[in-house]
């Protein structure tokens, strides 16, 4: 595991973001002197991170609160589906998460230890373009879910909604209907969170679109409104766009905080952390406030939880050691027991050769046996070493970056030769398709390759190089390097991802695999 982004100055000072990762739509807790963050994880599994802190600046990911989705299709890879804006909240003696599905409705699942197994999710409120749900339990003895609605499926969006819940949380006690509308003012107005401070319900909710837009806050003293409205956090004059969506936390002396994300393009939506001070029983997010709206902060004194923690950092790559995949690894959907084993070769990864796309001539989008981790540093060289001696004809195995668009180096076993592929997505008139070009044909008795990504700061922004080594030199000189011309970016919500794969690439049945010996990941220079 290599040491990548460290947010935490130790002189006193974090420096935003809090993690280099695509952790989009963060919410977060604190139940005693632990703080516990989810996010979005949409067609990824295991699904709902659980991320905990004790000084909101190192954080850990330590669980995740399903391990696949259990609904019809998601045996494949449903881009643009699946979990969608979460919220996470600590009710009588449980943890409780909300999330929106927005083909599906709004489920919950909960636990009495979020470290621990968390219960089956349960389908609160069934219905298509239901997302970001948020839940309030009041103090009248009533309950209710705030969210928002998705164009896509229900054909408009800004606007929020509501709707009565039963005590316990699990089902809608009564309809849902329109509680804010922010056409006029609020354009794209979504992502609700629900606080009672003073006598007044808050609702905190991004507007104006991911890249772009602010934060804003809602609030009155009935929960159905009227609500005013105010902009509490904007750009600004920083270089942070779109400062929003995340969640209000306090510390044990009663100081506030604002998480949020930023979207960094193919590195995804990145989470920041601001300043929270209260004017007028309004809410002041960041720094260089005017009239009331401020703008992010880079360099800030961190918050005063009482707990010093050391310096911690999100795990890249894997030496393969453990007997269970380390949690920074997800599959891009639901995945079988026999897609791999870390038992079969101790120390390695075994990925079998499958096609669980059921197609003729699959491709790496449509199949759900990719497994990949989040990029977490602007600048960095991953490296694998891939043993390929077990491959069997139609079969290939190598690393993928994986976006928008993909593009991977792989072994391929072709007329009993191996052979080197460079393989690209690109969008055909049907959808996404893929092209493969041959490189080089393997000496043959080669056992082994290394293939190595890299992403750098050149004078055009990051750019993306691949090389291979039919050797274990590490010296970057004797790498040969592969012009692939591909710009990794964003998709459907995600950033783009390291992936590990081992597949079929025509109509045949399984036979063999590629073992993994370790993914390295370094920081470069930025």
């Amino acid at each position: 595991m290599s040491l990548l982004w460290k947010s935490d100055q130790e002189d006193g000072t974090y420096k935003n973001p809090i993690l280099f990762a695509d952790y989009s739509d963060p919410d977060v807790i604190r139940v005693g002197d632990t703080y516990y963050m989810t996010a979005s994880s949409f067609n990824y599994v295991p699904g709902l991170p659980i991320l905990t802190s004790k000084d909101l600046v190192n954080w850990e990911l330590k669980n995740y609160a399903i391990e696949k989705i259990d609904e019809p299709g998601y045996d494949l890879p449903q881009h643009a589906k699946g979990v969608w804006a979460p919220a996470i909240r600590y009710h009588e003696g449980y943890f409780y998460i909300y999330y929106g599905m927005p083909d599906e409705g709004i489920y919950m699942v909960r636990a009495k230890d979020a470290l621990g197994t968390w219960e089956k999710p349960v389908l609160v409120l069934a219905g298509k373009g239901l997302i970001d749900s948020c839940p309030f339990w009041d103090e009248d003895g009533n309950a209710y879910i705030i969210h928002g609605y998705a164009k896509s499926r229900i054909g408009f969006k800004s606007h929020l909604g509501i709707f009565p819940m039963s005590w316990d949380g699990t089902k809608a006690t009564g309809e849902d209907h329109i509680l804010y509308c922010g056409l006029k003012t609020q354009p794209t107005i979504e992502g609700p969170k629900v606080y009672k401070r003073n006598g007044y319900y808050y609702i905190f909710a991004p507007a104006g679109g991911v890249k772009t837009g602010w934060q804003v806050i809602l609030r009155s003293k009935n929960i159905y409104g009227p609500y005013e409205e105010k902009n509490v956090l904007h750009q600004g004059n920083s270089i942070v766009n779109g400062p929003h969506q995340g969640a209000l936390v306090d510390t044990v002396n009663g100081d506030e905080w604002f998480l949020h994300f930023q979207d960094r393009g193919l590195y995804g939506r990145i989470v920041h952390m601001q300043p929270v001070v209260w004017e007028n029983d309004w809410p002041v997010m960041g720094i260089n406030a005017v009239d009331g709206c401020g703008e992010p902060c880079i360099i800030h004194k961190k918050p005063n939880t009482g707990i010093t923690e050391k310096p911690c950092y999100l795990a890249a790559g894997d030496d393969f050691s453990s007997e269970k995949l380390g949690l920074q690894w997800q599959w891009i959907g639901n995945p079988k027991d026999d897609f791999y084993s870390l038992k079969e070769r101790k120390g390695f990864l075994r990925l079998y050769c499958k096609n669980p796309s059921g197609k003729a001539e699959p491709i790496l989008w449509e199949c759900s046996n990719v497994l990949t981790e989040k990029l977490v540093c602007p600048y960095f060289r991953a490296s694998v070493c891939v043993d390929i001696s077990a491959l069997s004809e139609q079969e290939q195995a190598g690393m993928v970056m994986m976006g928008g668009h993909y593009a991977y180096l792989a072994v391929r076993m072709i007329r009993g030769q191996k052979r080197l592929i460079l393989g690209k997505s690109y969008d055909g008139e049907d959808g996404m398709r893929e092209k493969a070009e041959q490189l080089l044909v393997l000496p043959e008795g080669q056992e082994k390759v290394y293939l190595i990504f890299a992403m750098r700061e050149e004078d055009n922004g990051s750019v993306f190089h691949c090389y291979y080594s039919l050797t274990d030199d590490t010296d970057p000189a004797s790498w040969t390097e592969v012009r692939a011309e591909f710009t990794p970016s964003d998709h459907t919500w995600v950033g783009a991802k390291i992936g590990l794969f081992a597949n079929i690439v025509g109509d045949k049945e399984a036979g063999g695999y590629g073992d993994f010996e370790y993914l390295h990941v370094e920081a470069l220079e930025d």
